[in-house]
């Protein structure tokens, strides 16, 4: 037999989910012929076979969480290997293992509970190292079991979080882990707009403007090795509310484009998400990102930073508001803006220069 395990489909991912098989055990296949399709990285892939020849075994299952090396497929002896198929050198099993490195496995902490109470928690299906414990030296008690059991009782049915869901939960705990956040607002006066104005147009090409003004946000830090390198070209990720969860495709080289080709282009990636094809190529190398979340609601947020990228810019919602105007009150239409950075390599002074910059590109008339 030979084994064909999972490659790594990118951005160091650990894992991915079976959609769908597109062969069966005992079809005979040929090179790059799709295998199945899995979804990573909030978008469905398909991987091709990197071998001709008859299938002896399908290892997984739909809806299988796989991991990284993990066997997929089990080939007849006489399979012809190729690997020059379109997902890069894929390697065998014994291969792969030779050169992964080794981890132990984690431990899991111990609860502290009198025996009876332990039998109860088995009896009532109560995880103990969930629990938290009110009794002396930290002890789980019986009434800390049964205010448990009542908690789960009353919740809806455990969900375990896959696809764009479970890539989502990684990356905010990664950023979470890593980034020092912190945030500046402020508000800009769009009373002059157009009445048909494209706002998320505008906010990308005042980003844009910004990163010229202040090249410090368009940046990338790579924190294990202390460096931080300045990116001439704007690429914005557009963060696009699902059903399924966010995804954050890139629009690219946007100083560089006129309003009617990033509408056209940002209007491809949002049909694109909603489709689940977005390949995945599109979704990796922004150099920052923007949040128009005020299509939904919301005046400001603290908004997360995801590296390798130091900024998110994020656009509430416009309304209209009593402000100064030449010294007189008038009402006029406000846009709030926040600006969330990584305070480890990006200063004070530095974002809210950006900011300043955003704030003027986007209240100048049209």
């Amino acid at each position: 037999m030979q084994q064909f395990t999972l490659p790594d489909l990118g951005e160091g991912l650990e894992e991915a989910e079976v959609v769908a098989w597109h062969v069966n055990e005992g079809d005979h296949i040929v090179t790059d012929q799709p295998l199945l399709s899995v979804e990573t990285d909030k978008a469905v892939v398909e991987v091709p076979s990197p071998w001709s020849g008859r299938i002896a075994r399908l290892c997984a299952e739909k809806g299988d969480l796989v991991k990284v090396g993990a066997p997929l497929v089990e080939f007849a002896a006489d399979a012809e290997r190729d690997t020059g198929t379109v997902v890069g050198q894929l390697e065998s099993s014994e291969e792969r293992d030779a050169k992964a490195p080794k981890v132990a496995p984690a431990r899991r902490g111990t609860a502290q509970a009198a025996p009876a109470v332990r039998a109860l928690a088995q009896k009532l299906d109560v995880d103990l190292n969930a629990v938290q414990p009110t009794g002396p030296d930290n002890t789980i008690t019986r009434a800390d079991v049964e205010r448990a059991a009542r908690s789960l009782a009353e919740a809806g049915p455990a969900q375990v979080l896959r696809g764009m869901r479970r890539a989502m939960a990684q990356r905010m705990t990664a950023a979470h882990a890593e980034v020092v956040p912190a945030t500046v607002t402020d508000d800009a006066d769009i009373e002059e707009w157009r009445k048909d104005e494209d706002a998320t147009i505008r906010l990308m090409r005042a980003i844009a403007a910004a990163c010229k003004a202040e090249p410090a946000l368009n940046t990338w830090y790579d924190s294990r090795a202390g460096e931080r390198r300045p990116i001439t070209r704007v690429d914005i990720g557009i963060a696009i509310d699902t059903e399924g969860g966010l995804i954050v495709p890139i629009v690219r080289n946007v100083a560089a484009r006129d309003a009617h080709d990033l509408r056209a282009g940002l209007d491809r990636l949002r049909t694109d998400a909603a489709a689940r094809r977005i390949p995945p190529e599109e979704l990796r190398g922004a150099t920052i990102t923007l949040s128009n979340f005020g299509m939904i609601g919301g005046r400001f947020a603290n908004l997360v930073v995801v590296p390798p990228q130091v900024a998110i810019v994020g656009a509430g919602r416009i309304v209209q508001r009593v402000v100064a105007h030449h010294g007189q009150p008038a009402v006029r239409r406000v846009l709030p803006l926040s600006l969330s950075f990584d305070h480890r390599v990006v200063t004070g002074g530095e974002a809210t220069r950006f900011l300043m910059a955003l704030k003027a590109d986007i209240e100048r008339s049209a």
